[in-house]
């Protein structure tokens, strides 16, 4: 029985280099006799990427395009991609060659063997020393707060069958976080460790905003522990001041001494409004992603699209 194949690649500013994909994918596609539908979503760009999209499709008639009416995000890009796949097994890719079509096969025989995610486990990184201890640093903080098991140093590259996909769009998150999403459904799935390229051309379009989002997105959708912290920090300080008061007591009624202190009284207020505030940051995120939850808007707006 013949699979169809469906890989879905958000696109955004890649103009320069998408025929480079194009050849890597058809060349895996002839290697491996796949039935093929490839969905590129272009999210926004800036350089035409559309333009280079619908000139493409003229050569590969399995180009599926989907252009967004602004920019989305790249999880809100990859989300709209999987709604439109029809593929018995599907993929997740990037434009950049970072994660080659040639790694596919592999990744798929996977699911033959009867695993339903097969994800990508990086066993090295091409980003700068800043970047790469970020990284670790936030899949260790993230793991350790989540409330589900969510893989170490795993991206959204994978491969999954259908049955997976279409659980993960049931989720209606504002606020994605696809890798998180798909732990949280469940399934027979596998990390498969590789070693992860450097970019073919051109530069990352994840900029610290956009990762500090997700980063975000991660953390306060799938853990309870930040607003437990606050509880925590208020009982914590809640005992200094009674320690602190019990002292200041024991010193006026042993030896009549009034105590002075402007700059301990200085310190403390500064330490708890700054607390305060803190407190009442963790408290304001929660309060906003219930506030998009409310808004109800979808998660992205489709000006056109090619071969849907």
């Amino acid at each position: 029985m013949s699979l169809l194949i469906s890989i879905v690649v958000p696109v955004y500013n890649s103009a320069n280099f998408l025929h480079k994909l194009l050849e890597a994918i058809d060349l895996q596609r002839k290697e491996s006799n796949w039935d093929l539908e490839l969905i590129l979503v272009d999210d926004g760009s800036k350089d035409g990427s559309y333009t280079t999209i619908e000139e493409l499709s003229k050569s590969y008639d399995y180009i599926r395009g989907v252009k967004l009416a602004r920019n989305f995000g790249h999880q809100a890009a990859v989300r709209t991609g999987l709604s439109f796949c029809k593929g018995d097994y599907i993929a997740i890719i990037y434009d950049d060659l970072q994660d080659p079509p040639s790694l596919l096969p592999m990744f798929f025989e996977y699911l033959d063997r009867g695993y339903d995610v097969a994800f990508g486990v990086r066993r090295k990184r091409k980003e700068n020393l800043f970047k790469k201890i970020s990284y670790r640093a936030f899949y260790r903080i993230l793991q350790g707060m989540s409330s589900i098991d969510i893989p170490l140093d795993t991206g959204d590259f994978c491969v999954m069958k259908k049955c997976v996909a279409d659980n993960m769009l049931k989720l209606q998150e504002k606020n994605p976080f696809l890798r998180g999403m798909r732990a949280w459904v469940g399934f027979q799935q596998i990390g498969v460790e590789y070693e992860r390229q450097g970019r073919i051309e051109g530069e990352s379009g994840y900029t610290l905003k956009k990762l500090l989002k997700i980063a975000f997105d991660g953390i306060f959708s799938f853990s309870n522990i930040p607003i437990r912290f606050i509880t925590l920090i208020g009982f914590t300080g809640l005992g200094v001041a009674l320690i602190y008061s019990f002292y200041l007591i024991s010193v006026y009624l042993t030896y009549s001494i009034e105590v002075r202190g402007f700059t301990t009284i200085a310190l403390l207020v500064s330490f708890f409004g700054s607390l305060t505030l803190i407190c009442l940051g963790i408290i304001g995120e929660y309060i906003v992603r219930i506030y998009d939850e409310v808004l109800n808007r979808p998660h992205s707006v489709i000006e056109k699209t090619i071969n849907i």
